[in-house]
C-alpha cells in the first residue's frame, strides 16, 4: 500500500553550506530527480535583473511592502543584505507543507537558524562542508567568478558559516559530489517516511487492528 496516495505533511529541507562547498549544485540535482520538490521562492526589495522573471527568481516588492509584511510577521526568515532586503514569505510555504508538498531552502545558516525556531519540527537542515578550505579556495577560483579579493573574503567568511555546521541535523562533507547527492537524497527520503509526517498512518493501523483474519 503506497504512502502516495494518502495524506502526508511535507517535510522542509533546509540545505546550506559556505559559497563554493556545493550547495547549489547538489540542491539542482536533488530538485531534478525528484519532481515533487519545490524550490522555495524568496521575495526581495532589489530590483529585477536581466535574465531574471518575476515569481521564478524572487518575488519583487518595494521597500514599503516588505516592511509592511515584517510587522505582520509574513516571514519566516528575513535579512538585509548588500542594501536590499531578502525573505521567505511564511504563507505559500505552510500551505505548501499542508498539501503534502516538500520545499527546498537554499539558504544560509542565519536564515536556517530562523526557520527552525519557527518550525521545529517542519524543519529538517544539512550543512554542506568542503573537504578543506584550501580546496574550497580552489573551487571559488575555478568556478572564475570572483576577484581575488572576494575569493579571499568569502575564504574568511567560510570559517564563521563552518562554525555553526553544528547547529543542524546533518552534516555532509562534498568531498565527492555523487557519494554526497547520495546521501543528502537518503536524508530526504528518510524524513519523508518519519512518521508523524503520514498522517494516514493513524487510519492505517486502525483498519488493519479491526481487520477480520
Amino acid at each position: 500500500m503506497s504512502s502516495e496516495r494518502h495524506p502526508r505533511r511535507g517535510v522542509m529541507l533546509i540545505v546550506a553550506s559556505p559559497s563554493g562547498a556545493g550547495k547549489t549544485s547538489l540542491c539542482r540535482r536533488l530538485m531534478a530527480d525528484h519532481g515533487g520538490l519545490e524550490l522555495s521562492i524568496s521575495m526581495t526589495t532589489r530590483g529585477i535583473r536581466p535574465g531574471e522573471v518575476a515569481d521564478r527568481d524572487y518575488h519583487y516588492v518595494d521597500a514599503e511592502e516588505f516592511q509592511r509584511l515584517i510587522d505582520a510577521d509574513a516571514f519566516l526568515e528575513w535579512a538585509d543584505v548588500h542594501g536590499a532586503r531578502y525573505g521567505s514569505p511564511r504563507a505559500p510555504i505552510e500551505r505548501a507543507l499542508s498539501e503534502g508538498r516538500d520545499v527546498l531552502f537554499d539558504i544560509d545558516w542565519q536564515g536556517a537558524r530562523d526557520i527552525a525556531e519557527k518550525c521545529p519540527e517542519d524543519a529538517v537542515r544539512v550543512f554542506i562542508l568542503p573537504p578543506s578550505l584550501e580546496e574550497l579556495r580552489r573551487r571559488l577560483v575555478t568556478r572564475s567568478q570572483d576577484a581575488d579579493e572576494v575569493i579571499e573574503r568569502r575564504i574568511h567568511n567560510a570559517k564563521g558559516e563552518i562554525e555553526h555546521c553544528g547547529d543542524f541535523d546533518y552534516v555532509l562533507v562534498n568531498d565527492d559530489f555523487d557519494r554526497s547527492y547520495a546521501e543528502l537524497a537518503h536524508i530526504y527520503h528518510a524524513e519523508r517516511s518519519r512518521r508523524f509526517r503520514n498522517i494516514w498512518v493513524q487510519a492505517y493501523k486502525d483498519t488493519l487492528l479491526n481487520e477480520a483474519v
